[in-house]
């Protein structure tokens, strides 16, 4: 049986043109049946069908009251959460959002390459990649390192990019626990490279699956 993703790339703010590779390859990394969504009203429903909600490059204010009631009692509850690159760009103004993702985005450098270093590989998300993982990104800041709140998977090395602004500990990937559910959170993802690219596609898939307590 198809298990279901309720992919939301709903954007109020900036909005990266590589939300369709994303979009398609939540559709073919695996046996997901995935429900995409702009409609603020998606969320004003039940979400106990879905066993993630994906937030793909989402930005700015997206929920309503309503539904961001229904999203923090279906994680509250169990349900899975998956935030991709500018999901750390949504929803300032609401404090449990900030809670759950872990850390809000601040600021990138350029687009360029760099290297992460791969801190835990004990998770499906990170198992099969190398402990220094070549990749090229805008390599996010965020507001506040999150570390202690969340387990950190894969961090950025400022020394192999311009412009960082973290320093030495700069997390770029974690998971953590809310409530019942599990959320898992990668900052990479900001170009139609990426989606293509074997090594990221399983990262993005170990994370769902994690989220949807499939691994």
């Amino acid at each position: 049986m198809a298990v279901r993703l309720l992919v939301c790339t709903r954007t109020t703010a900036y909005r990266h043109a590589s939300i369709p590779a994303g979009v398609e390859a939540l559709r073919t990394l695996g046996d997901f049946e995935v429900e995409h969504t702009e409609d603020p009203a998606a969320f004003e429903e039940s979400l106990d069908g879905y066993a993630a909600v994906v937030f793909l490059s989402t930005s700015g204010e997206v929920l309503t009251a309503a539904g961001r009631e229904r999203l923090a009692a279906y994680v509250e509850s169990g349900g899975g959460f998956v935030g991709v690159h500018a999901a750390a760009c949504t929803e300032y103004d609401w404090p449990y959002y900030g809670e759950l993702l872990g850390a809000w985005f601040d600021r990138h450098p350029e687009y360029q390459p760099g290297k992460a270093l791969v801190e835990d590989r004990d998770h499906p998300a990170t198992r099969h990649l190398p402990a220094v993982w070549d990749f090229v990104d805008e390599w996010y800041d965020f507001r506040r390192n999150p570390r202690g709140a969340v387990r950190v998977l894969v961090r950025a090395d400022e020394s192999s990019y311009d412009g960082g602004g973290m320093g030495e500990d700069h997390p770029l990937v974690w998971c953590r626990a809310q409530g019942a559910g599990r959320v898992f959170y990668t900052a990479l993802g900001h170009a139609d490279e990426a989606y293509g690219d074997p090594d990221f596609r399983a990262h993005l898939l170990g994370g769902i699956d994690w989220a949807a307590r499939r691994a």
